[in-house]
């Protein structure tokens, strides 16, 4: 399966799970509400299967999986047999409707207490949050390679994830902010990061770059991590190595040593590698093994990259714990970028679509179980809090007229129902489409 459809697979398989399980949400709270349901449905158009189980609900998979919905029996949507008008959504007390409404984002909620708990008995996997070498802001505030972010502001940050994100909202807030560093020897340090010194218009989708702080790793640096148990450098090379040069051509950045080595190894003889080994400077020589892949051979030393990681692993009652401590912290970074964004201090080119969503799953899906359930549990709980948002022909948009109901005693006339579906669409097509074109520059650049 090639990248694209790759992609294509895990976002279907993704949001498949997710929105089964928020539509689930509706149909279980409404049958035990005594509500009668005519079709449920995952994915929207043309059936691609069908089912229609004895009590006459119809269970459907449709072709296009951008979402679902549970059909009621309701009289304003058709008419309807006298002999089932007490089974009809709309004829239950509003106390009902509310519980059936709000059952979908809570499944959702559920859904991601539950794959976060799951993730933490696992094993989260993350980089840990040490900073490659500094510039702008981040070396203005006194920060050094190789340095640990313990915390931002009050938050603790065990993993580098942990810290992107409150940093980011400090960037956008473009508000100082107290980080608490440990240095390589552990000792631990207050930093102020001048987050007030950030332009009006620097890159929200990329605020590490714009304060000058990256992950260690993400610097490229060519030194040696780990061997391969098989590797043709097992026994001459160690991590820990600086690799400054292969054959003829110096290297600065692990990345230029695939290119080196093919170059340097071309006829199959033994190839010069010069190391700077604890401050020593050698010149080693390693016979490359050939490795056939994708139809090509390519010469290989058994090398990887330093990677600085952490696994945060729990036990289940801890696991339990540390997973409704994330979902609450999640949730409170999410309405915190929503009220920046209605109040124009966040970017809208930090929202993402369809493409971003299978980009992102294709991604998580490869580093792992964990990283690919930690993502389906942040995109669950913002499906459930994006649901409940006063938009109407989302749950939030009910909910909202139900309210109204409850305080002037009668329901919303039909008229306003209808004006609010049009102008709901209308929004959640303007968001739909400015996610879609920031996809595309993004895919694009």
């Amino acid at each position: 399966m090639n990248g694209f459809l790759g992609a294509t697979g895990w976002f279907v398989l993704v949001l498949g799970v997710l929105v089964t399980f928020h539509e689930f949400g509706h149909y279980w709270v409404a049958r035990r509400c005594g509500v009668k349901v005519k079709r449920f449905s995952v994915g929207f158009g043309r059936a691609l299967w069908s089912r229609t189980a004895k009590d006459g609900t119809c269970y459907q998979v449709g072709w296009l999986p951008l979402g679902g919905y549970v059909q009621f029996l309701d009289e304003r949507e058709g008419e309807v047999d006298a002999a089932d008008l007490p089974f009809s959504f709309n004829r239950q007390p509003v106390f009902k409707r509310i519980a059936i409404v709000l059952a979908g984002p809570a499944a959702n909620l559920l859904l991601c207490i539950g794959m976060l708990w799951v993730t933490y008995q696992i094993g989260r996997t993350d980089l840990s949050p040490v900073i490659g070498t500094p510039s702008g802001l981040a070396a203005e505030a006194g920060l050094h390679t190789g340095d640990r972010i313990v915390k931002v502001g009050d938050q603790a940050t065990p993993t580098w994830t942990q810290a992107v994100t409150p940093l980011a909202l400090a960037a956008i807030d473009r508000q100082p902010v107290v980080l608490t560093i440990a240095d390589e020897r552990g000792l631990e340090s207050q930093h102020r990061l001048p987050l007030d010194h950030l332009p009006a218009n620097f890159d929200q989708a990329n605020p590490l770059a714009a304060i000058g702080m990256v992950p260690l790793l993400f610097e490229d640096q060519p030194v040696i991590g780990e061997l391969a148990p098989d590797a043709a450098a097992a026994g001459i090379l160690r991590p820990g190595d600086r690799i400054l040069g292969i054959g003829s051509q110096a290297i600065s950045h692990f990345s230029q040593i695939p290119a080196a080595l093919q170059s340097a190894a071309s006829g199959g003889q033994p190839v010069s590698v010069q190391v700077d080994r604890q401050g020593q400077r050698l010149l080693l020589s390693v016979a490359p093994k050939q490795v056939g892949r994708d139809g090509q051979v390519r010469w290989q030393l058994g090398i990887a990259p330093r990677r600085d990681l952490t696994v945060l692993r729990y036990g289940p009652a801890e696991a339990f714990a540390a997973a409704m401590a994330e979902t609450g912290k999640q949730t409170r970074e999410t309405l915190g970028f929503i009220a920046r964004l209605i109040r124009g201090d966040a970017s809208t080119k930090n929202l993402s679509g369809v493409i971003g969503i299978a980009q992102v799953a294709q991604a998580e899906a490869h580093l792992g179980l964990s990283r690919l359930l930690l993502f389906m549990a942040s995109l669950s709980l913002t499906l459930c809090i994006m649901n409940l948002l006063p938009i109407p022909v989302l749950d939030g948009g009910h909910l909202l007229y139900y309210l109204i109901e409850l305080v002037s005693g009668r329901p919303v006339s039909e008229r306003v129902l209808v004006a609010g579906q049009y102008a709901g669409l209308v929004l959640l097509a303007g968001l739909i489409g400015l996610a879609f074109y920031n996809d595309i520059l993004r895919t694009l650049s």
